[in-house]
């Protein structure tokens, strides 16, 4: 199913979080299953199920991880591999992000053994210097996303410009190797924000 048709977008890496809101929640609006509360079941069936596909392509094209995903298996007809590899520039932010969780670890674990009221206190302080290294650390996370989002915006004018989807140069004129590392970068820092955020949730205990 191609979630942007369904939506009635461009296919394209970019999209506007308002705008698609916007027509989610006017779709949404018309084939909601209360507008046909006294048809049919079949009618009611079919409400039913346009109203979930319409939820479901709303919430695949709003993530950027997903969407990119999903726009890779338009234009290949497939999922990307499954490759072990670090897209260019992501292995030192790994590598950061690892060491840093660790060591906040190694601090939680101590901290849930201290008894003693002074040491808690102690401990306090000492957790507010991880709260703000992992914050520092999460912000560069979020500035290096800031500039995959710019990046995919700017893929917008190639996508425009490309042959219609079905034709037989549309691929070559599209940067779909880059489209997938910026996929990649996308799932890892997606994922290393998650595990900064449970740290932190972790430390204002």
């Amino acid at each position: 199913m191609d979630n942007f048709a369904l939506l009635r977008q461009l296919r394209q890496p970019w999209l506007d979080a308002a705008s698609l809101k916007a027509r989610f929640l006017e779709l949404s609006a018309q084939v909601h299953p209360d507008k046909v509360h006294s048809g049919s079941e079949s009618e009611k069936a079919a409400a039913s199920s346009r109203y979930a596909e319409i939820n479901a392509a709303y919430n695949c094209l709003r993530e950027p991880k997903e969407r990119l995903l999903h726009l890779l298996e338009l234009e290949t007809g497939a999922k990307p591999p499954d490759v072990q590899s670090l897209p260019p520039g992501t292995m030192d932010l790994l590598m950061e992000v690892g060491a840093l969780c660790r060591e906040a670890d190694q601090f939680l674990a101590v901290k849930a053994q201290t008894t003693s009221p002074l040491l808690k206190v102690q401990m306090f302080e000492k957790g507010l210097g991880w709260t703000e290294k992992l914050n520092q650390l999460r912000q560069e996370i979020d500035l290096r996303r800031e500039k995959l989002w710019a990046e995919l915006e700017g893929m917008n004018a190639i996508w425009t410009a490309a042959p219609a989807p079905g034709s037989p140069g549309r691929a070559v004129a599209l940067p779909l190797e880059r489209l997938e590392q910026v996929y990649r970068v996308c799932s890892f820092t997606a994922r290393w924000t998650e595990q900064i955020q449970e740290r932190l949730v972790q430390l204002s205990f």
